[in-house]
């Protein structure tokens, strides 16, 4: 397959890495050093089994000369949806699927207003990586499950193409019964987690040894819950006992992606998150005051240093 990673960061990369490797044409759309990096020597991928090194086909700042791909892997953050969807254009065609691993609930529906419709399918991502240098993804944790589907649950060949692709290049891409579910339900999760441990800065360890903590994080997700169900979503019955069953298998010291943003300074993409939560609350008139306290506690903190 012809495979573009857009914005090749923590996700895209460990993805391109794998792809590149099991034979896949792999365009990777970058910028900066990082782009620089894996032109001069590829990109990285560090995890607890080992390195692996891999060199995209191209890495290149612009899709205007890349010409149409099967797949597109769509990865930035949410802020910068907008504008990175406009790059995607040149590069569909009519069975071209595009996948959105971000954070949030809402990806897709964004992308639909900047893309053809019938080309954006929605995904979520179950891994832990992030950028630790430039041309360098560093995975933490053994998990890596990319769950992708057409938004209304088709089978499709070129679902199954990329599917397929994922999983022989050794990762996994299970096949969901209903995406929605599956994107509402780490939502539920990542919420709490990233309010909670963005705002109090603190971590896992603190959420499970502070009563207060554990108390705050739990009325997060019951909320959020209630947000999802609202919307229709199927969540199961006991999506609550597994968050917190998550949460207890977590490392202690682990944190949301918002908490280190926010230590080293960087913008925050909380309005995709704990301001999402909130605005598809007042959507289906539910009462969503954790989600708030969370989302106006660092909304100062949102355009970074």
């Amino acid at each position: 397959m012809r495979i573009a990673t857009v914005g090749t960061g923590g996700i895209g990369g460990f993805l391109a890495v794998k792809l590149a490797n099991a034979g896949h044409e792999v365009v990777s759309i970058a910028r900066g050093p990082h782009l620089e990096a894996i032109r001069s020597q590829g990109l990285q991928l560090q995890s607890a089994s080992g390195t692996e090194f891999a060199h995209p086909a191209l890495a290149t700042d612009t899709t205007d000369d890349v010409g149409r791909v099967d797949a597109i892997i769509f990865g930035v953050k949410g802020d910068a949806l907008d504008a990175a969807a406009q790059t995607c254009l040149p590069m569909i065609g009519p069975d071209t699927v595009v996948v959105p691993f971000l954070n949030g609930v809402e990806a897709a529906h964004r992308l639909i207003r900047a893309l053809p419709e019938q080309s954006v399918a929605n995904g979520v991502a179950r891994v832990s990586t992030t950028i630790s240098a430039p041309g360098v993804i560093k995975q933490t944790g053994n998990f890596h499950s990319f769950i992708f589907a057409e938004r209304d649950n088709r089978p499709s060949a070129r679902i199954e193409a990329l599917r397929d692709a994922i999983n022989a290049a050794g990762a996994s891409a299970p096949v969901p019964e209903d995406i929605d579910k599956e994107l509402w339900s780490k939502f539920v999760l990542f919420a709490a987690l990233s309010g909670v441990t963005a705002a109090g800065r603190c971590t896992v360890g603190d959420i499970r040894g502070v009563p207060e903590l554990t108390n705050l994080f739990k009325r997060a997700v019951a909320e959020t819950v209630l947000i999802g169900r609202a919307h229709d979503v199927a969540l199961d019955a006991d999506i609550e006992d597994q968050v917190w069953a998550s949460i207890m298998a977590f490392p202690p010291q682990g944190r949301a992606s918002t908490a280190i943003d926010l230590e080293h300074g960087r913008p925050l993409e909380i309005d995709w998150v704990s301001g999402a939560a909130v605005r598809l609350a007042a959507e289906v008139d539910v009462d969503a005051p954790v989600n708030s306290a969370l989302y106006a506690v660092l909304l100062p903190h949102k355009n970074g240093r």
